[in-house]
């Protein structure tokens, strides 16, 4: 039965293990850090920096809506089913080389997509992009956990919550100011030729700073799972491609029969995993990671919450430019507040007086389930909603803040340092899952209800963000009471 206390710490203290050995790292400890979530960042504004961009890359490159999710999408896709077997490769390899090795291929992809002449080619690269992010971003957490011990660790991991979900909204305000100065007349190209400069930067300063250890121990003699990765690719792909593509071609019979294949092909891999594990072999999930007390509990709770951020953000940024005529650059910095506020409370909540942390998730989880509902609220008319609709901004920031924050750093600070490649992996995939879910399900559903009604323009993009915000703020309160019904089990 897990227990309140051991899923999410009551202080900055607890749960803190005695760090094991590892090879230092070659500069100064907040240097490293700084650099390792510098390329966090890079990574995860591009997951949303392509939201405001998503209408002016369909105008320019005459893609359907169908095309935009997967251009949203595809980079979650790989992203989160090699995620694991990116955090294997860092144990086999050394997390500092593989940590490089994946920024090379992140930056190459950005400046392809930055270069794509067409919607199929776009796609692709976006696929690469998100394999190079899944090689290089589970480092991060595995050099954390295996660089910082005690209070620095705990700092260190509320840092990185913070850079994870403030990245989302700040994605969309940086791509909206990209594409809305038009460098040159490039038009959308920015939001991915950005990249290049800053991966560039951040290889010559990780090559100096990064651990260059070349993986030792038990660790490195662990195997990839490679049927385990394809189950779980299989399982990603059969789920996600007719979310993405059945509103676009009417929710034809492949479709639902897909959705169906992907639970059986889903448990195929439990199955799978679970008895590559009594024969002593490495899967991809470690059971002794999920049994970790709080584990199962904290993988919900990301799954509900990242997929609130990533489907609000996608069907609000589509409202606000197909809907209120909003330019790219008005709608990205229309999502200021949930930026500032979300990074403010990420930053202070562990200082916050010890008796509320046991409250703070599931009451994030209630005031974003509030919050969501508002916008739909002061949006529902056509209006653009006043100043209303900015504390409802502000509401969701803190809200998701604290639904993410705690759960995260609460789910890690426990882990044995031998288990850090494994549970950083897991919560990471969780993380992009969550992601992916939420464009594909709620862009879905605004999507479908679009076309469904026959009202004017401003109106009709007013209903079907109304009918999402009810969905998504479902889904939030669903994540309220979630720690209830698993604790009690």
């Amino acid at each position: 039965m897990t227990t309140t206390s051991r899923t999410e710490p009551d202080s900055a203290s607890a749960g803190t293990p005695e760090k094991s050995e590892a090879p230092a790292a070659d500069g100064p400890p907040r240097l490293l850090l700084a650099v390792v979530l510098a390329a966090l960042f890079m990574a995860v504004l591009d997951v949303f920096i392509v939201n405001v961009a998503a209408p002016t890359i369909g105008s320019d490159l005459q893609a359907s809506g169908a095309d935009l999710q997967l251009v949203v999408a595809g980079y979650a896709i790989t992203y989160s089913v090699l995620l694991i077997t990116g955090a294997r490769l860092g144990d086999r390899l050394g997390h500092g080389r593989v940590h490089l090795a994946g920024l090379v291929l992140f930056t190459a992809a950005s400046l392809a997509c930055g270069l794509a002449q067409g919607t199929t080619e776009l796609i692709v690269f976006r696929l690469v992009q998100g394999a190079g992010s899944a090689v290089m971003i589970p480092q991060v957490l595995s050099i954390i956990q295996r660089t910082f011990g005690g209070d620095a660790r705990i700092r260190a991991l509320g840092a990185y919550s913070a850079v994870l979900a403030v990245g989302a909204a700040a994605g969309q305000i940086i791509g909206g100011v990209l594409v809305g100065a038009d460098l040159f007349g490039t038009g959308w190209r920015p939001v991915f030729l950005v990249n290049v400069p800053v991966g560039a930067v951040l290889l010559v300063l990780g090559r100096r700073v990064l651990p260059r250890d070349t993986g030792s121990g038990p660790e490195r003699a662990r195997g990839l799972d490679l049927p385990g990765l394809v189950l779980l690719g299989a399982a990603v792909s059969l789920l996600t491609v007719p979310l993405v593509l059945g509103q676009e071609e009417d929710w034809p019979l492949w479709s639902w029969l897909s959705l169906a294949a992907a639970v059986v092909v889903f448990a195929l891999f439990c199955a799978y995993e679970v008895r590559l594990a009594r024969r002593g072999g490495a899967p991809i999930v470690a059971p002794r990671v999920l049994r970790h007390p709080g584990m199962g509990l904290a993988v919900l709770r990301i799954l509900a919450v990242m997929a609130v951020n990533a489907g609000l953000l996608f069907t609000l940024t589509l409202h606000v430019q197909t809907g209120l005529g909003y330019g790219a650059q008005r709608a990205g910095l229309t999502f200021a507040p949930t930026a500032v506020v979300f990074g403010a409370v990420a930053l202070t909540w562990r200082g916050w007086p010890a008796s509320w942390q046991r409250a703070l998730t599931p009451a994030g989880f209630a005031l974003t389930a509030l919050s969501v509902a508002g916008v739909g609220l002061v949006l529902r008319d056509g209006g653009d909603g006043g100043a209303w609709l900015y504390l409802a901004y502000a509401g969701v920031g803190a809200g998701l803040a604290l639904a993410f924050s705690p759960t995260l750093t609460g789910a890690l600070a426990t882990v044995r340092p031998e288990d850090a490649a494994d549970a950083s992996g897991l919560l990471a995939t969780v993380t992009q899952l969550g992601q992916l879910m939420g464009v594909a399900a709620f862009g879905t559903l605004f999507l479908n209800r679009l076309e469904s009604l026959g009202a004017p323009r401003a109106y009709t993009s007013a209903e079907a963000l109304s009918a999402c915000a009810w969905a998504l703020a479902a889904t939030a309160a669903a994540g309220a009471v979630s720690g209830l019904v698993l604790r009690r089990r």
